[in-house]
């Protein structure tokens, strides 16, 4: 079963989607999908739609919102930050542990591409709330990213420090974001997390360098595992590579459930 759900964070609405399992007689894990840059609740061929039925159907519930200024919810995308979206993440952490059918030993984290920053992150500062953690193509490198683009708009004479906002195919993206991303170390806030960890890339991932994950690897330890998905691009665009991803996710966290 699934219902539109909103909350409230900063005088705006957050608006995202819960799936619920049909039938349940105690309290249910849950798992909080979040999405990348320029993303959305949905993400490309569906693939979080596709994850939280299966995650439904394997007795875990989920919620994917849109942050502040993406797809649906308020806010403009030129005002998002990254700091911003953090802020979203643990508003949406809050209230998972608000539901009361929602066993609190077993909330999860599942995040692509900046979302998978964001999720790294929330888990970092809340290890006791996030039971298990799961990323995709994970931007843990987002800064760098986002400083190597200004250069190269430098170099090709672009004034960018005259720039309050920047176009990103289509996308305004704010000067604030860009200094505000810079200023962060994703990785040392998420060093801090203690549980397990799953993450997917694809070793054709253009956008996000496959290396960023074995970054993470080294923070993490033997607490986590790496799945290298042969040929696979950022957003997992091809039926089998989503199925991998998906299908392992879901498996992840049921060993997580199950204490396997």
């Amino acid at each position: 079963m699934q219902k539109a759900v909103e909350i409230q964070r900063n005088g705006m609405i957050l608006r995202g989607m819960m799936h619920t399992p049909d039938e349940f007689t105690e309290k249910i894990p849950m798992a909080l999908v979040f999405h990348g840059f320029t993303g959305n609740k949905m993400e490309p061929h569906f693939i979080f739609v596709k994850l939280s039925r299966m995650l439904e159907k394997a007795g875990i519930a989920s919620l994917r919102f849109d942050f502040l200024g993406s797809g649906e919810s308020d806010g403009e995308f030129k005002d998002m930050t990254l700091s911003g979206e953090l802020k979203d993440a643990e508003a949406i952490l809050q209230y998972a542990k608000s539901l009361d059918f929602v066993d609190q030993n077993k909330i999860f984290a599942v995040g692509l591409s900046m979302g998978g920053a964001v999720a790294s992150m929330l888990a970092g500062l809340y290890p006791l709330d996030i039971a298990a953690l799961c990323l995709w193509a994970p931007a843990g490198n987002i800064g760098e990213l986002v400083q190597n683009t200004v250069r190269e708009m430098e170099a090709a004479g672009v004034d960018v420090g005259g720039m309050k906002y920047y176009d990103f195919s289509g996308n305004l993206v704010g000067k604030a974001f860009v200094e505000d991303v810079i200023s962060l170390d994703v990785f040392k806030t998420a060093s801090s997390y203690d549980k397990q960890v799953l993450i997917f890339h694809g070793d054709k991932d253009d956008s996000v360098p496959l290396e960023t994950s074995y970054r993470y690897m080294d923070i993490y330890g033997d607490k986590a595992r790496l799945n290298v998905i042969k040929d696979a691009d950022h957003t997992f665009n091809k039926y089998e590579w989503e199925q991998e991803v998906i299908k392992g996710t879901v498996e992840f966290l049921k060993s997580q459930i199950n204490g396997v």
